[in-house]
């Protein structure tokens, strides 16, 4: 736009590159790394790009000091190496994203809502191939990536259409005086991301971000380095100046810094409460805002006059998406004790039948874990469950697919366990992994004091043909969201957060963009200074 290149040419030499890279140039850059994608298969892909980006490139480091091997799971192969950024580069990043927030701050939400449209249309042009390559990195079957990939897009073009509608208000005060609040946004934010849902995830962070007129600066799980940058890339395509947004590989080095800077506004962050806590830690050192989306051990009840049919599928989805990766899955599964049987007879038969298997095949429906320790880790639930007295019903084994490249990844059989207690480890400790703990219940009452008693609260479920009884459940669960007669569906126009441990703040909706910006207030005097001196 005219007021757009006014801006740009006002600070000078900040914004020739974004304007001599444009049209042809510019598509075949952010398309280089995707190009191979439709030939390609498991076990075949290998990417030497680097993985850094800022200032509208990618950014070679100048060493490879403590690069570590990024795994594809289905395969156990390594796919690439990440190289951590340190202090210098972080440095680097935080100021190419500060420029490019002195001209995109000054922008209308109107300016910025069109270069986010234009990013939402080339992710949906290019959905299959970000899906393809998002499940080499991750894991998950292509059917679900292909939802995540649809799901980032709908989220950049909600912001969009919310960017516009950034206002304040205006309050009338004695003597003609007025005053009027500006929202304003707050900076350079960092967006850490996790492992489970790595595009979807830079997006939830990412679109409300830049709505509000903010850099972001976005360090993605070590695990799951490779598709950010994609949408680095295609956030320059679609026009943004160069460095708004920006990714910084790394660990908790990594991240330590981001949070240290004093360049940066605000932190949010996706991942382990332990994590979270030392991220609010770091952060408080400079009073920055924080965004806490952490784990969760959350309920699903049951009760035996609901639709038996949508509350085993409820329940499937509840334990099952992502290979049980999920932060808001409802593993506590409470039955109420007349339908136990059926519910558990039903459950068992189609977790059975869950294909699993290479990724990238249509009728695959669960893939691989991400990492060879985490595979272990929720084996060793599982153990630990049996010595606890729990019976497993099915699964909870390591899972061998037949074809041979496939040997290598970290597959395991969807588990369903049953006899279990509320004192469980299995029951109290977030597993991260297919595995659903059974529970009888007899009384309403009864159910929510055993649901709520957890220092988790991202999510919850019921399942109840009693409309009454539904609201009435809801309300008195203390969790960040309740679904009722469904599950795990997150569409961007409702708030996602959790309460108690599971962190603060929400992602998605409206409420969103009051996170990443300020209120100002404005008091504007039309007469004379009453004054006591």
């Amino acid at each position: 736009s005219k007021s757009f290149l006014n801006q740009c040419i006002s600070i000078p030499g900040c914004m020739l590159i974004l304007l001599v890279v444009s049209g042809p140039l510019r598509r075949k850059m952010a398309q280089s790394v995707l190009s191979t994608m439709p030939g390609a298969s498991t076990g075949t892909v290998v990417v030497k790009d680097p993985l850094n980006f800022w200032g509208g490139k990618r950014v070679t480091l100048g060493h490879e000091k403590n690069a570590e091997p990024v795994y594809e799971p289905a395969t156990g192969r390594v796919m690439c190496q990440m190289v951590p950024c340190g202090a210098e580069e972080v440095d680097e990043a935080i100021k190419s994203a500060h420029s490019a927030y002195l001209i995109w701050r000054k922008m209308a939400g109107m300016e910025r809502a069109r270069v986010l449209l234009e990013a939402a249309r080339i992710i949906r042009e290019r959905r299959d191939n970000i899906a393809k390559l998002e499940v080499i990195n991750n894991g998950k079957s292509i059917t679900e990536a292909l939802e995540d990939i649809d799901v980032s897009w709908h989220t950049i073009e909600y912001y969009a259409g919310l960017a516009g509608s950034l206002a304040g208000q205006h309050v009338q005060l004695p003597g003609g005086t007025f005053a009027y609040t500006r929202r304003e946004p707050l900076g350079v934010c960092v967006g850490i991301g996790a492992w489970n849902y790595p595009f979807q995830i830079a997006t939830w962070k990412s679109a409300p971000a830049l709505a509000c007129g903010n850099a972001m600066v976005f360090k993605p799980s070590p695990m799951t380095p490779v598709t950010a940058v994609i949408l680095a890339e295609i956030y320059k395509e679609a026009g943004v100046p160069d460095g708004l947004f920006c990714v910084v590989q790394g660990g908790a080095e990594t991240g330590t810094l981001l949070c240290h800077h004093p360049g940066v506004a605000k932190v949010s962050f996706t991942g382990s409460v332990p994590t979270g806590k030392k991220i609010m830690e770091m952060s408080s050192k400079g009073i920055k805002q924080v965004t806490l989306e952490l784990g969760g051990k959350s309920p699903l009840i049951i009760f035996k006059d609901c639709e038996l049919e949508n509350a085993v599928k409820g329940a499937l989805m509840a334990n099952f998406l992502t290979q049980g990766q999920v932060c808001c899955n409802g593993t506590r599964v409470y039955v109420q004790r007349d339908i136990m049987p059926q519910f558990l007879e039903e459950v068992v038969k189609r977790t059975k039948t869950i294909p699993i298997g290479d990724p990238l095949l249509d009728d695959t429906r669960m893939g691989a874990l991400i990492s060879k320790p985490q595979l272990d880790k929720v084996l060793g639930y599982v153990s630990q469950a049996k010595k606890e007295g729990a019976r497993v019903l099915c699964g909870g084994e390591p899972y061998i697919p037949s074809d041979p490249k496939l040997k290598g990844g970290y597959f395991m059989s969807p588990c369903v366990l049953d006899n279990c207690r509320d004192d469980m480890t299995c029951v109290k400790e977030e597993i991260f992994g297919p595995v659903m703990s059974v529970m009888p219940f007899n009384t309403e009452e009864e159910v929510i004091q055993r649901a709520n008693n957890t220092t988790f609260g991202l999510a919850s479920g019921v399942f109840t043909r009693d409309i009454s009884r539904a609201h009435r459940v809801a309300e008195n669960l203390e969790a960040g969201t309740c679904f009722i007669n469904n599950y795990n569906i997150s569409p961007v126009e409702v708030p996602f957060g959790g309460y108690k441990m599971s962190g603060f703040g929400r992602e998605n909706g409206q409420v969103t963009m009051e996170y990443f910006s300020q209120l100002k207030t404005v008091i504007v005097e039309m007469g004379d200074v009453e004054s006591l001196f």
